[in-house]
């Protein structure tokens, strides 16, 4: 992919995370992310254009609103930043992909997901329904210009597959996990079976072990106990990211290990 286009997606990921932080701040508790006009929390002054400029405003206004100086939060520029940050690493990893807008949609989702659940404990469904309908288009259109019908046809059974288990997790134990986890679990299969069932395992297998590990270490800090809740969307969003720009190679090579007359053919199809 030309550097020019990297650019530019770069550049796209910075403005799509600044919609990504008026989601997080809006969604859960149930407004609007297009009225009324992004203003601050606490004076209500309407957030000027100059003001409005991913990462560099925040930096800038020395991290305070400009009419009544509340700090804002480092949410903001940390979102906008990872945003692009991934926007810029899958268009590396796809390159000229017909699979790279649906995978950009399904990434943007994942953080706004991720940051709700951090903030509120919430997965809340006008952000999974929305990210999962888009990606199930941009899959559904790369299918068409690819004619790779069976593999949009294995993305929908990981949909599926990945929603009854956790479904099922739930319905024995609901202790264990929350509705949002369920339906999030059929966006991860959905967003993540393009490129293969064995990267759903993966993104599964990462984000629970990272949620464990991350429960253990606080649990030996003296900051929690068995009891207490994690964000375990964080941890599956984060697993399913990995899954995507790094998973291709451990899929590999374990498939090199059961069969080792693999030929490891490519997960994409890629326009030179």
């Amino acid at each position: 992919m030309p550097s020019i286009c990297v650019v530019m997606i770069g550049l796209l990921g910075l403005a799509v995370g600044s919609f990504l932080n008026v989601a997080v701040s809006r969604v859960p508790v149930g407004l609007s992310v297009v009225r009324p006009r992004s203003s601050c929390p606490r004076c209500a002054t309407p957030i000027a254009a100059r003001d409005n400029i991913p990462v560099v405003s925040w930096l800038l206004l020395g991290r305070r609103c400009r009419a009544c100086r509340v700090p804002i939060p480092a949410r903001y520029p940390l979102i906008e930043a990872l945003t692009a940050i991934l926007f810029v690493a899958e268009a590396l990893r796809f390159g000229r992909s017909e699979v790279l807008p649906a995978e950009l949609v399904f990434t943007a989702g994942l953080l706004a997901l991720a940051a709700c659940d951090a903030e509120h404990f919430l997965l809340p469904r006008r952000l999974i329904y929305p990210t999962l309908g888009l990606t199930a288009v941009c899959l559904l259109a790369a299918a068409a210009v690819t004619g790779q019908w069976h593999r949009f046809g294995v993305t929908a059974a990981c949909g599926a597959g990945a929603f009854a288990v956790f479904f099922t997790l739930h319905w024995v134990r609901p202790a264990w996990l929350g509705f949002g986890d369920v339906r999030l679990a059929g966006l991860l299969g959905t967003g993540l079976g393009w490129l293969g069932p064995w990267h759903l395992v993966f993104a599964l297998l990462a984000g629970s072990v990272a949620g464990l590990l991350v429960g253990i270490a606080l649990m030996a800090a003296g900051r929690a106990t068995r009891s207490t809740r994690l964000p375990f969307g964080v941890f599956l969003a984060a697993g399913a990211v990995t899954a995507i720009l790094v998973g291709a190679p451990v899929v590999h090579w374990y498939e090199s290990l059961s069969d080792p007359y693999a030929t490891g053919a490519p997960l994409t199809t890629v326009r030179r």
